[in-house]
């Protein structure tokens, strides 16, 4: 039952849970933690493997050989958008982690939007950039809404 009310007794303070609440903190930290670590990923398979990672990514031709080498940098991208909501996780500044998710979310859906507007793959554009803007976008919404406590 969502609306389920769970109380304790800690020394003289009674705290009141609800266990719908615990169980949506739950689902943004798990979608918070499997973003950041799957964006991570892919960062450091760019910085690794750049011309092998790139054909994943959508688009109908990447550059080869040195003009490739621009891959690093969004190796480098990635990387920092995963490592900027776990640092906001393990601080505990939730509010401020919903609303770096819907910013982070713009970036899946203009690759999303780029991938579509330069002939790509479709299935990668909707099917990667597109579920994983709408993900990022639902963690940062669950995270906004959460009930603050005293």
């Amino acid at each position: 039952m969502s609306d389920t009310i769970r109380t304790a007794r800690t020394s003289a303070v009674t705290v009141t849970v609800r266990t719908a609440d615990t169980v949506r903190e739950r689902i943004a930290t798990a979608l918070t933690i499997l973003v950041a670590l799957g964006i991570s990923y892919v960062g450091i398979s760019y910085l690794f493997a750049p011309e092998a990672t790139a054909s994943g990514f959508g688009m109908p031709e990447w550059p080869h050989g040195e003009a490739a080498e621009f891959l690093g940098t969004k190796g480098i991208r990635d990387i920092a958008s995963g490592l900027a909501p776990l640092t906001l996780l393990v601080t505990g500044h939730r509010r401020a982690l919903g609303r770096l998710l819907l910013v982070e979310a713009l970036i899946p859906l203009g690759d999303c939007l780029t991938v579509l507007g330069h002939h790509g793959s479709t299935a990668a554009a909707l099917g990667i950039h597109g579920a994983t803007a709408v993900v990022v976008a639902v963690a940062g919404a669950l995270l906004l809404t959460e009930r603050r406590t005293a």
